[in-house]
C-alpha cells in the first residue's frame, strides 16, 4: 500500500462529499447487512447496535468526516485512536479487514448505482486500504504493548466471577479474577473490559463494560446496569453468578485519567456513566496527595444512585467535593459536609455558574447528556485539551461533538 493517496483519489474521494451526506447511512446500513450474512463476521459485532441504527449511523458519520479531512487526516487522530482500541479490545484482527472492505464497497455500488463509475469505485478502494493500513499498524502497537505489560496478555482470557454484590435494584458489580491465578494488567482507569459471550437461547455476543475499581495486580470491577431491553445486561443480572467464567480480553479505550496534570479535576458523569469516574476516583483518592477533585453526578432517584456510599463517604471524609442532581426527586437526601444535593437536572446554566475555569474535565454519560456538557464547556471557551469524555457505543461519535 503507498504512504499517501494519489491526488486524483484525493480528488473523488472529496467530490462524494454530497453523496455521503444524501446517502450514507443508506450505504453503511446495506455495508453491514452485507458483513453480518457471514457468520464468522457476524460475531465481531454489538447485534444491539444494528437493531437500533446506532453502528450504521456512526460509521456513515466517520466516512463522512475521512472524506472531508481527506487531505489532512491527521484531523482524524482522536477518532482514528478510539477506534483502535475498540477493535483491539474486541480482538479484530488484519485478516478481517479484506471483508469489510468487499462490503463497504459493495454497498457503495449497490447504493449509488450508476453514479457508482470505475473511477469513484476505485478511488475509494485506495482510501479504504489507505485507512485500513493506519488501523492495522495502530493496532498492532496496542497488541503488541498488552503482550509485553506485566499481567498482560492477548486475545481471550478466561477470567472467574470472584464475588458479584448488588449496587442498587437494577445494578450489580462482577469482580473478576483470572482462572489461571496470575497478575493481571492495572488498567489506565476510566478504561474497560471487552466480553466474548455466549448467552443461552441467543448465541455470540460482545459488550463492553467499564472498569469502575482502581488499578489492581489481581482483580478488575465491572457494574452492569440492567436494561429491559439489553438481551446481555439481563443475563448478567440474572444469570451470572460466583463461579462462573467469562472471556475477556485486555483492558483498551483511550478515555483514561491524564497522570501529567496537576489541575483541579471535574468529573461530570450521569447514571451509569459513573462507572468509569469511580475508577479515576478510587486511584486518586488513595494517593498521599492528589489535585482538588470535584464531582457532579446526575441521577434519578436515591435509590438508583450506583456508588452511592462511596461518593457520600469520600465527600464526608473531605476526599472530594460533589453536587449531585435528583431529576424524579422532590424531598432530597440528607446533606453532609462536601456533598450538594439538588432537585431537577444538571442543566448547562447550572454548569457554567459553576465550573471551576482551571479545570481538567472528565466527562461520561447518555449522548444527548455528553454533547450538552461538552458544547456547554466550549461555549464557555474551555481548550479542548482538557476536555476528556467517553460515550458508550461507537468510537466515531466523540469526534462528530467535538466538530459540530
Amino acid at each position: 500500500m503507498s504512504i499517501s493517496l494519489t491526488p486524483q483519489t484525493r480528488t473523488i474521494v472529496k467530490a462524494c462529499i454530497p453523496a455521503l451526506e444524501a446517502h450514507g447511512v443508506d450505504i453503511t446500513r446495506e455495508m453491514y447487512h452485507r458483513l453480518l450474512s457471514d457468520e464468522n463476521i457476524r460475531d465481531l459485532f454489538n447485534i444491539s447496535h444494528q437493531k437500533n441504527g446506532d453502528q450504521p449511523r456512526a460509521l456513515a458519520y466517520a466516512v463522512l468526516a475521512y472524506a472531508r479531512h481527506i487531505d489532512g487526516p491527521t484531523a482524524l487522530k482522536d477518532m482514528i485512536e478510539r477506534i483502535a482500541e475498540k477493535h483491539v479490545g474486541l480482538n479484530i484482527l488484519p485478516e478481517h479487514y479484506p471483508h469489510v472492505g468487499t462490503a463497504l464497497l459493495g454497498a457503495i455500488a449497490h447504493v449509488l448505482g450508476e453514479q457508482a463509475t470505475p473511477e469513484i469505485m476505485e478511488a475509494w478502494k485506495e482510501a479504504y486500504g489507505f485507512l485500513a493500513d493506519v488501523l492495522i499498524n495502530r493496532e498492532r502497537q496496542i497488541y503488541e504493548d498488552h503482550a509485553a505489560r506485566k499481567g498482560g496478555w492477548t486475545g481471550w482470557r478466561a477470567f472467574r466471577i470472584a464475588d458479584r454484590h448488588e449496587e442498587t435494584a437494577d445494578t450489580v458489580s462482577f469482580i473478576l479474577q483470572p482462572v489461571d491465578g496470575q497478575p493481571v494488567m492495572q488498567h489506565q482507569p476510566g478504561q474497560y473490559l471487552s466480553f466474548r459471550l455466549d448467552i443461552p437461547g441467543h448465541g455470540p455476543e460482545r459488550r463492553n463494560y467499564s472498569i469502575s475499581s482502581a488499578p489492581a495486580d489481581d482483580h478488575y470491577r465491572i457494574t452492569v446496569r440492567k436494561q429491559e431491553d439489553g438481551v446481555v445486561s439481563r443475563w448478567f443480572h440474572d444469570d451470572v453468578r460466583a463461579g462462573d467464567t467469562l472471556d475477556v480480553s485486555a483492558p483498551a479505550g483511550d478515555f483514561f485519567l491524564q497522570s501529567s496534570s496537576e489541575r483541579p479535576l471535574c468529573f461530570i458523569s450521569a447514571g451509569a456513566g459513573i462507572t468509569p469516574v469511580m475508577s479515576m476516583m478510587e486511584a486518586l483518592t488513595t494517593r498521599t496527595s492528589h489535585p482538588a477533585i470535584h464531582f457532579i453526578h446526575g441521577t434519578q432517584t436515591a435509590d438508583n444512585e450506583i456508588f452511592a456510599r462511596k461518593t457520600h463517604g469520600l465527600a464526608a471524609c473531605g476526599a472530594i467535593t460533589a453536587d449531585l442532581f435528583y431529576s424524579q426527586m422532590n424531598s432530597l437526601p440528607q446533606r453532609t459536609d462536601g456533598l450538594n444535593c439538588h432537585t431537577g437536572r444538571l442543566t448547562p446554566s447550572w454548569l457554567k455558574a459553576h465550573k471551576d475555569r482551571q479545570a481538567d474535565f472528565y466527562i461520561c454519560g447518555p449522548t444527548e447528556f455528553m454533547v450538552s456538557m461538552i458544547h456547554t464547556l466550549r461555549e464557555q471557551d474551555i481548550p479542548m485539551d482538557r476536555i476528556h469524555y467517553e460515550m458508550f457505543g461507537s468510537a466515531s461519535t466523540p469526534y462528530l461533538v467535538t466538530q459540530a
